[in-house]
């Protein structure tokens, strides 16, 4: 009798699990879904005095619910993201604009931006890479 009980136990508990499993599944597949077109881009020579550069990351709302970027912090001082305050609907394109300042660093150099989002994934780096030639 113990063992009959027991096994119904574990089936409810097994049940239970893939219950568990399956909405969590489909709580993620109505959030916000963030897709990049790139996720790095490589500027090649630039002159350390020919000003700043910039790249525009554009990405798009895959998801069927609205995500937020909810910041994009760079590395340092040299490199300053810019990104969209408000919320992205679901098939919306938007953008994070990526600029670098080359003055003073002459050399090879890769930055990265770390995106945090609403959506899935929660966390995407974004790279810039490049050759700043001397004055």
């Amino acid at each position: 009798m113990h063992k009959i009980l027991n096994m119904k136990k574990l089936g409810i508990l097994i049940l239970l699990a893939f219950i568990s499993l399956f909405s969590i599944q489909a709580a993620d597949k109505t959030k916000g879904k963030i897709s990049f077109e790139q996720t790095t881009w490589d500027f090649g020579n630039i002159r350390e005095d020919g000003g700043k550069v910039t790249h525009e990351f554009i990405f798009v709302n895959e998801g069927s619910e609205p995500l937020k970027i909810t910041s994009a912090k760079a590395e340092c001082g040299c490199t300053v993201p810019e990104f969209p305050k408000g919320e992205i609907a679901p098939g919306q394109k938007g953008v994070i604009k990526v600029t670098y300042n080359p003055l003073g660093r002459p050399g090879g150099f890769t930055k990265v931006v770390r995106v945090r989002a609403t959506g899935n994934p929660g966390k995407i780096n974004l790279k810039i890479r490049g050759t700043v030639l001397p004055k």
